[in-house]
């Protein structure tokens, strides 16, 4: 096991808890079917979508929104890493502020229908995306985390269906085993944030093995460097699973079913943690998408 005990159940319980987070927040913006009657009596069925800030979705079809979401990681993704040779490292904090805001700004949002609650919740959203972004402060990161995932979970699952989204969690599952065990883009993404950005994209914990407790109790005051274990997760690893959730919500018309799949990527994240070693690097997504995958079939099993 890679890390402890302790440290394993918090960060499979934190992924859980935004797994259920998500759910409730998706949910609370599952579109709605209005009839409209036009001057001429004709009747047509209309979509409408709730989600603040401009973010309700376009009128396309789902294979044609997978495409453009898979371009659009692409695009990101270069970004990133020419903004990193090029030390833009406030630009960056500010991409990130404004993504961090958005997101908590969703998902406080989804809390309360009332007038004027999206500005409220954007105004909620601001000190903590600024907090998290420009300061450090390991609790507020991860309890901020908890609610950026679903409130960008909600952005995606209305322009998904089932179909596409088991082709983009494969499309996902390939990169990230490409970019962990064969380019090292994730390994050198976070060194980079946790580094230069003094933040990190995912739940963070640093803790001392009971050997490094043991030297700094020796060093009884004197400066000294004592090595740090960090115990990681990517924000992509929490996302996609409720994107998930969500579309399954959406097509089955019911919580119990998207629990299923939030339990299933709980539990193949469990099993991860429990055959991955110390020292070394593991993409989490294909673990993640093999648990997705074995509770999607059982929820058409059962409904």
């Amino acid at each position: 096991m890679k890390h402890s005990l302790k440290i394993t159940f918090i960060l499979l319980g934190m992924f859980f808890i935004t797994q259920i987070v998500g759910i409730l927040v998706v949910s609370s913006y599952i579109p709605q079917v209005k009839q409209v009657v036009d001057s001429s009596g004709n009747v047509t069925n209309v979509t409408v979508y709730d989600l603040p800030y401009g973010m309700n979705p376009p009128d396309t079809a789902p294979k044609t929104n997978l495409v453009s979401i898979m371009i659009s990681i692409a695009i990101a993704v270069v970004i990133m890493f020419v903004l990193m040779k090029v030390k833009a490292e406030m630009f960056l904090r500010l991409w990130f502020f404004i993504v961090v805001a958005l997101a908590i700004g969703i998902t406080i949002n989804s809390a309360v229908k009332v007038p004027y609650w999206s500005v409220v919740s954007f105004l909620i959203a601001l000190p903590l995306a600024f907090w998290k972004i420009f300061k450090r402060n390991i609790i507020v990161h991860n309890v901020t985390e908890v609610f950026i995932y679903p409130g960008i979970a909600s952005i995606f699952v209305p322009l998904l269906n089932v179909g596409t989204m088991i082709v983009l969690l494969i499309v996902i599952s390939l990169y990230d085993m490409y970019a962990v065990w064969h380019a090292g883009f994730m390994q050198k993404m976070a060194k980079y944030q946790i580094q230069k950005l003094k933040l990190f994209s995912g739940f963070f914990i640093p803790y001392m093995s009971p050997k490094e407790k043991a030297e700094l109790a020796k060093s009884k005051g004197k400066k000294k460097k004592v090595k740090v274990s960090l115990a990681i997760l990517g924000g992509g690893d929490v996302v996609f699973p409720i994107i998930l959730a969500g579309v399954v919500l959406r097509t089955f018309g019911g919580f119990i079913p998207a629990l299923i799949i939030a339990i299933g990527a709980t539990l193949a994240l469990a099993g991860l943690f429990y055959l991955s070693e110390k020292g070394k690097f593991y993409p989490a997504m294909p673990f993640i998408t093999a648990g997705c995958f074995l509770a999607l079939g059982l929820v058409y099993l059962i409904f």
